[in-house]
């Protein structure tokens, strides 16, 4: 006779929350019209469908290690649900500039298996269609226009979801269905050209005083306190903007003074700004860089080998690789990226004279020395390399004040263990610090509507230190990127966070410092309060909502 074999303690959650992912997976490739009534509400019923899995389950009856889970898939499901109704209302508000589709949906839905269709009505809609767009194009100047640009988007990206839509149903049955190919060719052509320049007309159509180019030419999404707020208390933490504004401006002025310092050991006085440019120009020549970047690499594992601070597996030191950065990838990632592989920016013989030097001062020794270990050991690489093999399921409810919070606890620790010997190797991590306060202040800003992209770089140039290009990257990147609103300022908040847990136990001798690390990478990617729940043991209530006030 066959029996369900148990499911061992801890690991009550993993079939839920890997069915989930299984779920949301197949309806993402089945319902590709992303801007329709059609996929937000088969979304929303995904999300009741998961809340009521979840209502099924008894929470008292599971291990310590399910109930984080519980809480955390919960949490997802809620902030995912939030998200997806702030999306739906946005769309909602244009949903008029395809009131002319609903033939061409239908044709789309059809499409999917493979309905045998009539090619000479495919072509009356074709037709038909294009007369109702080329007159929606026609009447669009005297309608009234949108309140925003960011609202005028949307209007347009819900006609390009539809021709892309369009493009891919048509080219299911194009040359392969003789008559609908025969019929459809001609009218499909002209109704394209027709949604392509009503398209590009509606980017346009709006009135605002929020102006889409500051002059920057970036152009990103100012995301409002109201999602802000809401961001904050998804990733568990419990305080508002303003108050983590004042956390941006306190850790900029102590990395001020810090710089004022290692400029004085320098020669330059309070200069601090002489002395980041005589760092800058520390650089190594060309060709020289990723020799660099592995010798500072084999330094930071030898260093945390050497004060124990943490177990490293031979195979962790032994996979991770190197990548040049592309020069158009450079434009929005001027410094690294990590993780099993560290992506290395330097100039390329495509960049003009002032593009070079910009980069290689940049990325100086350094300022090098300050993030050669967040990127591979103990920061990222180490991060992907753990998380693949404890508690893998967990990395879908992971935070990015967990993920860049500990790359950057690395660099507070490194620095205050003496890892930079020289005033120029401080320096070095002291910009990076520096830029991580930053960041804290000209994102919230910008999404705040505070700060305009060019203020922002403007604020990188002059506050932090940046070269004016790598700053423009910077900027770019954390608005145009497809990041998160809170990704830019959770390094230093987390980082923020995983300092006051040491505190609580390393300093406090309950664990030593190697065993504290240790049992963070074992724990996968979730959020630092809660985290600190399992380190230290404690029961959380089915009703647990964040309430850790880590900044006291």
């Amino acid at each position: 006779m066959l029996t369900t074999p148990a499911i061992p303690q801890g690991f009550e959650m993993f079939e839920p929350i890997s069915q989930y992912q299984a779920d949301r997976g197949t309806l993402e490739r089945k319902y590709t019209i992303k801007q329709s009534q059609e996929y937000f509400d088969r979304i929303d019923r995904l999300y009741e469908d998961w809340h009521a899995v979840l209502d099924e389950i008894h929470y008292g009856s599971l291990s310590s290690d399910a109930k984080v889970e519980y809480l955390l898939f919960r949490n997802f499901l809620n902030k995912s649900a939030f998200f997806h109704s702030l999306e739906r209302e946005d769309v909602e508000k244009v949903a008029h500039v395809t009131d002319f589709a609903s033939g061409l949906y239908e044709f789309i839905r059809e499409r999917r298996r493979g309905k045998t269709v009539d090619g000479a009505q495919i072509a009356k809609l074709f037709h038909e269609a294009a007369i109702r767009v080329n007159l929606a194009v026609e009447l669009l100047e005297d309608q009234p226009e949108f309140d925003s640009w960011m609202i005028a988007e949307r209007a347009s990206d819900v006609v390009k979801d539809l021709r892309e839509n369009l493009t891919e149903a048509y080219g299911f049955y194009y040359g392969y269905h003789p008559e609908f190919t025969w019929w459809a060719e001609k009218p499909y052509e002209e109704l394209i050209k027709a949604i392509t320049s009503y398209e590009e007309l509606l980017k346009d159509h709006f009135s605002s005083t929020l102006a889409k180019d500051d002059g920057s030419g970036i152009v990103g999404k100012p995301e409002g306190r109201h999602a802000l707020i809401n961001r904050l208390q998804y990733e568990y933490i419990p305080y508002t903007p303003e108050e983590l504004l004042q956390v941006g401006e306190e850790q900029l002025a102590w990395c001020r003074n810090e710089m004022i310092t290692a400029s004085r050991d320098m020669g330059f006085g309070d200069d601090w700004r002489a002395a980041l440019e005589y760092v800058k120009d520390q650089y190594v020549p060309a060709g020289e860089q990723p020799e660099m970047i592995n010798r500072l690499a084999e330094e930071a594992i030898a260093f945390i080998e050497v004060n124990d601070l943490l177990t490293v597996p031979e195979l962790a030191k032994e996979t991770w690789r190197m990548v040049m950065m592309s020069p158009e990838r450079q434009l929005v990632s001027p410094f690294f990226l990590g993780g099993e592989a560290i992506w290395i920016s330097f100039p390329t013989n495509t960049m003009d004279h002032d593009a070079k030097l910009m980069s290689m001062r940049g990325n100086n020794p350094h300022f090098c020395m300050a993030v050669v270990h967040h990127e591979l050991i103990a920061g990222h690489h180490m991060q992907g390399f753990m998380n693949q093999r404890y508690k893998p399921h967990r990395r879908m409810l992971g935070s990015p004040f967990w993920l860049e919070g500990w790359a950057l606890h690395w660099e507070f620790l490194l620095y205050e263990m003496g890892l930079p010997q020289t005033p120029e190797d401080r320096m070095g991590f002291l910009f990076w610090r520096k830029h991580r306060a930053a960041r804290i202040i000209f994102s919230l800003k910008y999404h705040l509507e505070e700060m305009t992209p060019q203020e922002c770089i403007d604020f990188l140039v002059h506050e932090v230190g940046h070269e004016r290009a790598n700053a423009e990257a910077e900027v770019r990147r954390s608005f145009t990127g497809r990041y998160d609103p809170l990704y830019q300022l959770a390094y230093m908040i987390g980082g923020i966070q995983f300092k006051a847990l040491k505190a609580e136990l390393v300093d406090t001798g309950e664990m030593t410092i190697k065993q504290f690390h240790d049992a963070v990478m074992r724990q996968n990617n979730i959020p630092v309060e809660l985290l600190r729940a399992v380190l230290k043991g404690e029961e959380l209530p089915e009703n647990y909502s964040t309430s850790w006030r880590f900044l006291e």
